[in-house]
């Protein structure tokens, strides 16, 4: 059963869709479940010199659990330093809706890697280094995203031979 607080965010989504001038996107996916999640940062210097996440989008395609931590990971990160932003974790999102089955935890975890996906691309784009426990999630996170991409090409092959090429 999911929490008023899911539900809203559910029904009423907060930041959703993708921000045209985003400095960094994560997009991230379950092989389990197929949600898949684009996840959009605008970095910019606050007053005092910080990169501050200004501006925070998302899209994603997935159930309930889904779309309510997208939108919670977004509203979490937005205003927050690079820093900060890095150090949320999907325990925060899950926590943050009131709570989530056990069987939709993972949706918290992927909302929580979009994030850090964003993140992880802006510090390589900007030639920065790349905090450890970052970089490790990364090498994590684009090991399942191969592994989703080869099955969902080794399906489409499936199809195009089932139906015949172009059919």
């Amino acid at each position: 059963m999911y929490t008023e607080k899911v539900i809203e965010h559910f029904r009423h989504p907060h930041n959703q869709g993708k921000l045209p001038d985003y400095t960094a996107v994560g997009k991230v996916g379950n092989i389990v479940c197929g949600d898949v999640m684009w996840l959009y940062i605008k970095v910019e210097q606050d007053t005092s010199g910080r990169e501050v996440i200004a501006d925070i989008s998302w899209e994603t395609f997935g159930c309930t659990a889904a779309i309510a931590t997208s939108s919670m990971v977004s509203d979490i990160a937005k205003g927050k330093t690079i820093e900060e932003a890095i150090a949320i974790t999907n325990k925060d999102v899950a926590d943050e809706l009131g709570g989530l089955p056990p069987v939709k935890l993972h949706c918290s975890a992927l909302a929580a890697d979009a994030l850090n996906e964003a993140i992880y691309n802006y510090l390589v784009a900007a030639g920065r280094d790349i905090p450890p426990a970052l970089a490790r999630r990364h090498a994590h996170i684009a090991a399942e995203m191969n592994t989703l991409e080869q099955r969902y090409a080794a399906f489409l092959e499936t199809q195009e031979a089932a139906h015949g090429e172009g059919g």
